[in-house]
């Protein structure tokens, strides 16, 4: 098991592909996700995803076994910390808006750590692509199909979240295996499990929902994390946000199919806009 994480970790073609199945994985997981909240609410969903996804890190990776330096320990606790924010916000999202556009928006956050990186003239280009992409989607224009701007709010958060979890991601990704990822999930589930305890209640205990919550803690973050921190080990951070670029195609897709959210032509083409801004950044 080392030598296949070792080779994918070494192999940037293998990291990529390890990327897009995390955004696979984590997109079908957030649409079977979607489909919980009227039973155990945003809050309960998000402790199952973070608590089930942390018992499991545990198990698998057993990180205390190597023990944590002062400066890594911060490092995890930040890093936790937005994942569990990030999930909370980008489900309250989700909950008010399609899946497709609230990922549009919150990929403005790793759109902007590849700008911030590069001084090349082609991200003029891409900044005005998201700039457009973003005015179709927010709620300034008054028509009737106009989004809940509650819910754009929420996807902003994450967007802001989504790239500190790419700075402190690549801080953290060069300890051993999944350890840091099995670290970060703990952390984040320290104040997220209680948060849905508190909104849920013994409803949380429910055996089928269990079950479901099981199923969208290995899709939504056990298996995307841990394939997402072997790639952050090879791939520089401007081209693991080229990647994380396909995420709000891949999730209007998976609203579509799975929840049956069906855009309009407008708020396509603006979601288009936004994939080929994060692209155009990250192309050398």
């Amino acid at each position: 098991m080392a030598e296949d994480k070792t080779s994918v970790a070494g192999n940037p073609w293998l990291a990529g592909l390890a990327l897009l199945c995390s955004q696979l994985s984590l997109n079908v997981g957030a649409a079977f996700a979607k489909n919980l909240f009227p039973k155990v609410g945003v809050e309960g969903v998000t402790a199952y995803r973070v608590g089930i996804s942390a018992l499991i890190m545990l198990a698998m990776f057993r990180p205390w076994r190597t023990r944590l330096t002062w400066k890594q320990a911060v490092n995890v606790a930040i890093y936790g910390s937005v994942i569990g924010i990030m999930n909370l916000m980008i489900y309250r999202a989700f909950a008010r808006i399609p899946m497709g556009i609230a990922v549009a928006i919150e990929v403005a956050g790793p759109l902007t750590v590849a700008v911030l990186s590069s001084h090349r003239p082609r991200d003029i280009v891409a900044v005005c692509l998201a700039v457009a992409g973003l005015y179709f989607l927010l709620p300034i224009h008054g028509h009737v199909d106009q989004l809940d701007p509650v819910g754009v709010a929420y996807a902003a958060g994450a967007a802001v979240c989504w790239a500190l979890y790419i700075v402190y991601g690549k801080r953290v990704s060069a300890m051993s295996g999944g350890q840091s990822v099995a670290w970060g999930m703990l952390a984040a589930s320290v104040f997220i499990v209680p948060i849905g305890a508190a909104h849920t209640g013994m409803d949380l205990l429910t055996p089928s929902f269990l079950l479901v919550g099981t199923v969208i803690a290995v899709m939504s973050s056990a298996v995307p994390y841990t394939l997402e921190m072997l790639s952050m080990r090879t791939l520089s951070s401007r081209t693991f946000s080229m990647f994380s670029s396909a995420a709000p195609a891949l999730s209007a897709l998976a609203g579509m199919f799975v929840l049956g959210e069906h855009l309009t032509l407008t708020q396509w083409l603006a979601i288009t806009a936004i994939v080929m801004a994060s692209a155009l950044t990250s192309l050398r």
